[in-house]
């Protein structure tokens, strides 16, 4: 099986090297891909996965190399192409992908898209409004205290959520958001939730349409800081699983989740195969959802893929085709950890092509694997291309293990201004 795989980041190195895996992929190619991702090679055969120079929202060129190369699996990696509509276009010309439809994708690029849905199919979420007027949107802070999570309507990298503590943070973020426009087009409307107090994890299902297939829980690490201070990013780490949610727990929250998101998919003609991954925070009156993603989570991705058994190709190819009920998911059980090194001055403005030393020391060590997100090759050395550099992951017995094994070989790469949290998983341990 020829296989396309879109994105640049650590996501789709994970998934790459997942997909790599498998004896169905004879030929893969990603676009654009990075440099750890140009030295992954096919079990099947022992050839190189191809990066090609076309980016992840070219939707025409993409389309175009998928007919030449004959492509018969493509799978979508970053939210942007899935919100332009590429599944729906690949589907138009008869060519296999794996993704939700545009329609399908609204759950991630319109938060009030997703709000009303929520409230209308009954699913937990926090009390909420949505606004285009800005008089009006301060005014809702208001009643609820200013302790609040303002969120722009659109796609912003993960970074269009400001949280607040008190009635002038709320105004500030509204006006950040709406007046100032730091989120572009994305802030012409917000939508402004309660804020929620509990434990956040990241829940992900496989979807195909009728069928959702929970996995174990996540957690992700958000602001740039230790102890969750400091700006949000795109997310600075993860584990998997988390103590938080007991198996019972874990099958009660997607009872109340799920079961009523498909139902409300089929109510409003919407076939969401794919990826869905709400944010959930875990409050003293049960799950609450924060709000949902329509791919796979980064650096979920990574620790999930570190301790999935199956064939991924098979079940990404089931989720597309409709036939998911005959796949059970199987997870080894160890503990997966990774730590984000991300460049200095990220997640604002930051420098690119820095040289990135000691990867190959820090690749031998066991269980670990360094997934590139932001790298790219010049000049024969691997350099800094991105805010997020590397995903460097490791698995272990439990997750005190885990954790060492992430970060002895976060010790171990060196680029100028390198950051990362010294507290993943801190919460659970």
């Amino acid at each position: 099986m020829k296989i396309l795989v879109i994105g640049s980041g650590g996501r789709e190195h994970a998934l790459v090297w997942k997909l790599a895996q498998s004896p169905h992929a004879t030929q893969m190619w990603c676009a654009p891909g990075n440099a750890g991702i140009a030295q992954e090679h096919l079990a099947q055969n022992g050839v190189a996965v191809e990066c090609v120079d076309i980016g992840a929202e070219d939707l025409p060129k993409l389309l175009a190399f998928a007919q030449e190369k004959h492509v018969d699996f493509t799978v979508v990696g970053p939210d942007n192409p899935l919100a332009l509509g590429i599944v729906d276009l690949f589907e138009q010309h008869s060519l296999k992908i794996w993704g939700v439809n545009q329609k399908a994708a609204q759950f991630e690029s319109s938060k009030v898209f997703s709000q009303k849905f929520m409230e209308k199919y009954g699913l937990p979420t926090a009390a909420a409004g949505t606004f285009s007027d800005v008089t009006a949107a301060k005014k809702f802070c208001a009643s609820l205290g200013g302790k609040c999570v303002v969120k722009a309507d659109g796609l912003a990298l993960g970074k269009g959520v400001l949280i607040c503590t008190n009635q002038a943070e709320a105004e500030k973020a509204v006006d950040e958001i709406m007046v100032s426009k730091a989120f572009g087009a994305a802030g012409a409307n917000v939508v402004i939730q309660e804020f929620l107090e509990g434990i956040e994890v990241s829940l992900h299902a496989l979807c195909d349409g009728t069928t959702a297939k929970i996995f174990p829980t996540s957690q992700d690490h958000k602001r740039i800081l230790d102890g969750d201070l400091g700006l949000n990013t795109g997310g600075m780490g993860t584990y998997s699983p988390t103590p938080f949610l007991t198996a019972v727990g874990l099958a009660e929250t997607a009872r109340k989740v799920l079961e009523p998101f498909m139902r409300g998919c089929v109510a409003e003609g919407i076939d969401y195969r794919g990826l869905l991954y709400p944010g959930v925070m875990l409050t003293k009156n049960g799950p609450k959802i924060l709000e949902f993603n329509a791919r796979f989570g980064d650096p979920e991705t990574q620790v999930y893929l570190t301790r999935l058994e199956n064939d991924l190709v098979e079940l990404l190819f089931a989720s597309a085709s409709g036939t998911l009920a005959r796949h059970e998911l199987k997870w080894n059980p160890l503990t997966s950890v990774c730590v984000i090194m991300a460049s200095g001055g990220y997640p604002s403005s930051y420098p690119k092509s820095k040289p990135i030393l000691g990867l190959t020391e820090a690749a031998k060590l066991p269980n670990t694997k360094i997934f590139h997100a932001g790298t790219a090759l010049k000049d024969g050395q691997i350099v800094t291309s991105g805010g997020r550099v590397l995903g460097v992951t490791a698995l272990g017995q439990d997750l005190k293990i885990a954790q060492a094994a992430a970060y002895a070989a976060v010790a171990k790469i060196q680029f100028d201004g390198a950051q990362f949290r010294r507290d993943i998983a801190a919460k659970a341990l």
